[in-house]
This record gives C-alpha cells, structure tokens and sequence, in this order.
C-alpha cells in the first residue's frame, strides 16, 4: 500500500512542479535559452533530456563542459560626464552641457534575465532657456494684452537671474475663422486660428514694440481655439526657432478650449494631422483640420521636449488643472485679473518644472519591460511610477536612477532594436541598443544535411539534430504527414514526468525503444521501458534471494515463499506440536515478524466469541447464539483460576481488549473427548478512569429511565376537558327521506 501512495504521489509532484524547461519541450538550443533564465542545454548526445534546469542537468551527469546556459551583457558606448560648471571656463554652447549619463549602450538580452544600469541627471547651472508666449486675443483679453506689451524687457530682466542665455518669442491665437463676429464699431481685427508674431529672439525691446502692435479680435463662443496654436508650435521648430535647450511654453487665456470633435459643430471632420501648416506664419488649414486632441498634444508636445506653462484667470482653474493631470511637465498659474503678475507666475512656473525630473522611454519592442528606480535627495528612494522621477531638485543637483530592462522572448525577426530614455522636457537622451540571445553559441558550429540526422533530414547541432521542414523526431526520421509534430516526446513520458522512456530507451516517432543490455538475460520492457529484470531486491546477494523471478522491478516468489526478496519461508514445520499438529491442532493464523519466523496466534474469531458468550459485547453479540456455541465456556474468578500449561491436553492462553480498552484474558484448549473448553476472567480489566465513566453512564441510564416512567405515569393520570365549543358548527349535514322504511301506498 505504502509503495502505491509513494507512487501516486511522485505522480502528482512530476505534474504539478514540471518545471518550465521541461515543459517547453524545446527541439533546439535556440529554443531551450528562450524559454528562462534558469534552462539550459546539454550537449551531450547521451543524454535524453537535453533542456533542464541547470541543477538537473548537473545531476543527470552533464558536466558543465557540455552545457549551453549564454548570460546577458552591457557594453556602455558613451558615457561623457555630467557638466560640472565649477570646472570650466568661459560659455559654454548648449551642445556642450551634459546632463544625463551615460549617453549611449548596448545590452545583449537573455530570456527572463534582466540587464540593469545607471542613470545619472545633474540639473545644469547656466542653462540656456527659449520662453514662446502664446497669448489668447480674443475681447475678453483686452485688459491683459495692456499688460503684456511691456513684458519682454522685464522678463528677460528677470530670466538673467537664472540664465544668461535667454530669448523670447510670441504668437496668438483666437479661434478657427468661420464666420467674422466683429461688428462695424469695434476696434478689432478678423478671426485668425494661430499667427506666429515673433520667432524667438533675445531682443526684448523687439518683444515690447511688436505685441503693441496687435489689436484683439473676437469669436462666436466661449471655448477658443488655443489647441491649433500649441498643436502649430509644437511642431514648426523651424518657424518658431527652437533650439535644443530648455523650452518653455506659455499658454495665456481667459476662457476653456476646444478639442477633437468639437470641428464638426462647423463642417470640419477631418482629424489633425499634427504637421506644421505655416505660411507666412500663420496656420493655413484651420478650415480643414479638426482640432488636435489632448492625448495628440501630449504626444508632441513630450517628442519636442516643451515644457507648458498655462497661465489662467481664476474661473477656470479647475478645467486647467485636470488638463496638468494629463499633460506631463506642466504648469499652472493664476493669472490676475489684467495679467499684472503674469512675470511672478512665469518665474514661479519655471522653478516648479526646473525641479522635477521625470524619465520616458520610447515605444518597447514586443516582450520587452521595463522597470525603473530612483535614488534621489536626502535619501529619498522610489520604484515603480514613483522611480521614474525625483523632486525638489535645485541647480547643480544629481540624482541616480537604476534601469532595469528584461526580454521575455526574441522578436520574431530577432533583429537588434533601439528605444531612449530622456528626461522630459530635456533634449538629451539615452540611447540603447538591444541585441537580443536568441541562439547558442554551439548553432554556429551545425553540421547542415548531417547523416546522423536520418539520411541527411536536418542540420546536426548543440549534440542534437535541428530538423528540415517537413521532418520530426530526435533524428528526424519522421515526417509530419505521418505523425503530428505536437509533442512527440509526451507521449514518451510516464505521467507527464520529466525523463524520456525513463531514461532506458529513446523516442522515435512517439514510441519508446528499450536500450540493450550486455548481459543479453537483462532486459527493459514497458511502454516507457519503466520496467526491468534485474533491479529487483535481493537476498544473499541473489536477486529475489534464489526463490522466485524479477518482473517489473518486483519480485514474484515460488511457492511457499514470500517477501520483498523472496527471503521469507511458509514452511509451518517450526509449529508442529509433538502431536504433529500445527498448533497444536488449534486454529491459528501464520504470524511473520521481522526475522521471517512462523509463530502461532490466538484467532481473531475466538476473541469475538469469547466476548459476547461471557460479557454480551463485541461484533457478535446479535448472531452468538448461532456462531460461537462451538466451545463450552467455564467462568473463573481471576487469572490464577486459569488452567496451566502441562496438562495432557493442548493449552492455549490469550490476553484481548475491547472496544472500551478493557482487557479480558481466557484459555483454549480441546480435552481429551476432543470438547473445546474455553475458560475466561469473569471481570473485564478496565482502567480506573474507564470504570468510573461506566459508572456515570450506568447512573445516567437509571435516571433517564425514571423520569421516562414518570412522564408516562402522568400521562396516564392527565383528564382532559371533552367539552364542546357553544359556537362550533359541523360541517356536515345529515338528511334523510321521510318515507324510508315504509311501506309504498297502493293506487
């Protein structure tokens, strides 16, 4: 029974903790490093489970000369050091300032083996800024555009105390031109969706002079048209004059925005393009082109690296707010009534974003994942979403992230990929080479149309044979027209286990064929050649110890013998009695102990008689009468009434328990008339714990029968009232014919 268990478990371990490599059932090196970091290959063509564990190979003798297990790698390409101001002389030009480090790698990708590098980000000192104002000139902007007028030459007063190199542009925007809303009496110009005023440039006065010349002008609703105009800024850097440095965005209106669908309400369904449609500065295709949608305006906004900053009247706050949720380094700012304070809140502005780093990365390959930490001020550490940014950065700051990026499979193509990683906002940028391990080294040694691969059928590989299309099997002697490629090597496996045809054979074409043995009277058998003849027990140094035959690694033994080795006789001559009866002639079951010797026992059939004659218990206690009147019961007093051994007769003493855990003890013997006598204790020997629960269950059985009785006594003595309810009326009627019984009259 215990082998059986052991068996149904190990069953169900191999089924339940078949490990990934085996279960992957890989045909090729290839294959096998693909499926985890943990599987490797062994070469070895002896060996029938060439993909495992690396442990498990170890153990199935594979030396580690033989296995195929390629790492991962990292190769840093670039990696110019972060700009230190303190070290250097003079200006130095935008293109000369690091910094993130490094700049450029390689990593080399095994399958569920991730390559992690570091990342460091100094927030430089000087750093050159392009500000584009882009303000909303729609009549309810008239108060501020006042304000505006003098703001290039003040903020560029200001901005020298961050940078020394600093320009400033500006640009408008109203609304898509459907239909003129200016009437005769007002001062204002024609609709317009977005006009390029002043490419950036570091003549403020230029700023000043050029914003005084603009007039405000008006549409039809509340909502403008301010998402063409970032859409057009975005994406006209050469219009614009974007240089890669630090560019900001500031986005001035009174009201809320218009967004994709929003065209339709005037004719217009076509979905922005997101390309730059300038001439002569101002946006052409207005009429045509929907407005862009937020998720299109991330998009660019973070592929050209600009920082927004939305500078709103109070009212809608919230709306602007909800819009900084979904648009990464942004801003937003109050904007007072007539846009006074609009230089503080630019400043302001400038500083929030300045002190925030957050990493992107580009669009993964398929199967690729990504994971990042980082190590920023004061200890502050964080992973997940939270470990792609640092806060609270000031000027000459450095902060680490650590970059963690693991290949779950090759690309179909297994050609190297290329993402970055750039902090948003900044024009620098990580870029990464992925080159990905998709095959071992040993592939570029196969032997192509190799004979040991059935007569040419494959290329001979890593120890084994990759097969030509149209042909299966460990050496590719089968063809898919005749068997199915699913898994041939299952149906070779006993109960979904690891080893193939128990590791004694090998699977040709789904069948296992036993390996030969030297010794041509040892044999393998089995449909997974599981079973042996010669790995049976042994006794004596002899296999099933000389006294019966190996079958299936279980000895079966000759007669009158028995034993997992066939080492235990049945011969009963050792309880042969002077009488040559075994046992005396009693009944008895052969008892076998450790050293395999015949004993005699008191039959089981005696106990259960013995019980219900003398005591009223036991299993037989309802059919004593019928089954146990065989022998003549004689009670005695105690144990030293027993009879003794050396009377003439055969004796047999017997100590039981029963099912209380009492003991009883008797003798069984036949007399000389050959009458079976059987002579017991007339006292059960019971613990002292036990009599006493007798006891108390003796006197529970007593009271309960008393109170029984004197319930029914009370019942018997109980006069109920028989008396009618006064208005109870039966339901039933009688009526009777008042001429039955008589006798008819005469006409």
């Amino acid at each position: 029974m215990s082998s059986l268990i052991a068996k149904g478990v190990n069953t169900c371990v191999n089924k339940v903790f078949l490990n990934e490599c085996i279960k992957a059932n890989a045909k090729s090196c290839g294959e096998c490093i693909q499926v985890g970091v943990k599987c490797g290959w062994c070469m070895d063509p002896a060996t029938s489970t060439r993909c495992d564990e690396l442990e498990s190979l170890r153990k199935r003798g594979c030396s580690s000369a033989m296995v195929e297990n390629p790492r991962g790698s990292q190769l840093v390409l670039k990696d110019k050091a972060v700009t230190n101001r303190n070290q250097g002389e003079g200006k130095l030009r935008p293109e000369d300032i690091t910094q993130i480090q490094p700049q450029k790698l390689t990593l080399s990708l095994r399958s569920g083996e991730p390559q992690s590098f570091n990342l460091k980000f100094k927030l430089a000192e000087d750093y050159p800024i392009d500000l584009y104002y882009l303000m909303d000139l729609s009549y309810s902007m008239k108060d501020h555009l006042e304000n505006v007028k003098n703001l290039g030459t003040q903020l560029m007063l200001e901005m020298s105390k961050i940078t020394s190199d600093f320009r400033i542009g500006f640009g408008s925007f109203v609304e898509k031109k459907l239909r003129n809303p200016c009437t005769g009496d007002q001062n204002c110009t024609s609709p317009f969706s977005y006009k390029n005023l002043l490419t950036l440039t570091r003549n403020g006065q230029e700023f000043n002079t050029l914003v005084g010349q603009q007039q405000i002008s008006g549409n039809l609703d509340s909502p403008e048209g301010g998402f063409d105009a970032i859409m057009q800024v975005a994406v006209c850097g050469e219009h614009i004059g974007w240089r890669n440095v630090t560019r900001l965005l500031v986005f001035s209106t009174d009201a809320g925005f218009h967004f994709a669908g929003d065209g339709k309400l005037g004719g217009i369904v076509l979905p922005n393009d997101g390309k730059c449609h300038l001439e002569n500065n101002m946006y052409t295709m207005s009429h045509y082109y929907d407005y862009p949608s937020i998720a299109h305006l991330v998009q660019k906004l973070s592929d050209n690296n600009i920082q927004t900053i939305f500078a709103i009247t109070e009212e809608f706050q919230p709306v602007y707010m909800e819009l900084k949720n979904l648009i990464p380094k942004s801003a937003v700012g109050t904007l007072s009534a007539n846009s006074s304070n609009v230089i503080n809140l630019i400043i302001d502005a400038y500083n929030s974003l300045s002190s925030e780093v957050i990493l992107e990365n580009s669009k993964l390959p398929e199967g690729v994942t990504i994971m990042y930490q980082s190590r920023c001020k004061n200890g502050v550490t964080g992973e997940g979403e939270m470990g792609r940014k640092c806060s609270n950065i000031s000027i000459g700051d450095e902060v680490f992230f650590i970059i963690s990026i693991t290949a779950k499979q090759c690309p179909k193509m297994g050609k190297p990929e290329t993402i970055k990683i750039k902090p948003l906002g900044f024009n620098e940028e990580v870029e990464i080479t992925l080159n990905f391990i998709c095959e071992c080294d040993c592939h570029k040694h196969g032997i192509e149309n190799s004979e040991i691969c059935h007569n040419g059928n494959g290329t001979y590989e890593c120890g084994a044979c990759r097969c030509n299309e149209g042909r299966i099997g460990r050496q590719c002697e089968c063809s898919t027209n005749e068997v199915t490629s699913e898994d041939l090597d299952k149906s070779c496996r006993k109960d979904n286990g690891t080893d193939i045809c128990s590791n004694n054979g090998d699977c040709v074409c789904g069948t296992c064929e036993c390996k030969k043995r030297e010794n041509p009277e040892e044999r393998y058998s089995g449909k997974f050649c599981e079973c042996d003849n010669f790995n049976c027990d042994r006794s004596n140094n002899k296999l099933c110890g000389g006294h019966g035959h190996c079958e299936c690694r279980v000895c079966i033994c000759d007669a009158n013998w028995t034993g997992s080795a066939c080492d235990c006789s049945l011969d009963t001559t050792t309880c042969l009695a002077s009488n040559k009866q075994i046992c005396n002639g009693l009944l008895f079951f052969v008892n076998h102990n450790a050293k395999c010797i015949v004993t005699c026992q008191c039959p089981v059939f005696h106990r259960e008689c013995v019980q219900c004659r003398a005591f009223g218990t036991g299993e037989k206690k309802d059919t004593c009468e019928r089954d146990c009147s065989y022998f003549n019961l004689i009670k005695v007093k105690d144990r030293g009434k027993l009879p003794q051994p050396g009377q003439a007769f055969p004796l047999m003493h017997c100590k039981e328990r029963d099912a209380n855990d009492c003991w009883f003890y008797y003798t069984y013997a036949v007399n000389n008339k050959t009458e079976k006598e059987v002579h017991v204790v007339e006292t059960l020997d019971c613990p002292a714990g036990l009599a006493l629960l007798l006891i108390w269950k003796l006197l529970m059985i007593i009271h309960d029968r008393r109170e029984f009785a004197k319930f029914e006594k009370e019942k018997m003595n109980a006069k109920w009232d028989t008396q009618e309810n006064p208005i109870y009326k039966s339901p039933i009627n009688k009526f009777q014919n008042p001429n039955y019984g008589h006798k008819a009259v005469v006409l």
